[in-house]
């Protein structure tokens, strides 16, 4: 299993709005993104990340191209974030 972590600085009050980008965009990622598993919505005081779950690197590497992202779920993001997303991938040993 590979991961795709990306890491969001939305302030609280920011955040339900920013929780409904998550579940409108979670049905199609799963549904239409080649190696797609998972994708979980965390949520810290500091933060919040969106866990991807995909089979191999290559794929979550591709998400990050797709026009779902690009297009959709980022331009949707925009307005709620107070920095630049952290994007990192993981190998599960």
């Amino acid at each position: 299993m590979v991961y795709l972590q990306i890491t969001l600085k939305i302030s609280p009050a920011n955040r339900p709005a920013a929780a409904g980008v998550y579940q409108r965009y979670k049905a199609p990622f799963l549904e239409t993104i080649a190696g797609a598993k998972s994708k979980e919505l965390l949520v810290r005081d500091e933060d919040v990340q969106v866990l991807h779950g995909f089979d191999t690197a290559q794929q979550a590497s591709a998400y990050l191209k797709t026009d779902l992202f690009t297009a959709d779920v980022v331009t949707a993001l925009k307005p709620f974030l107070d920095a630049a997303p952290d994007v990192r991938i993981y190998q599960a040993a």
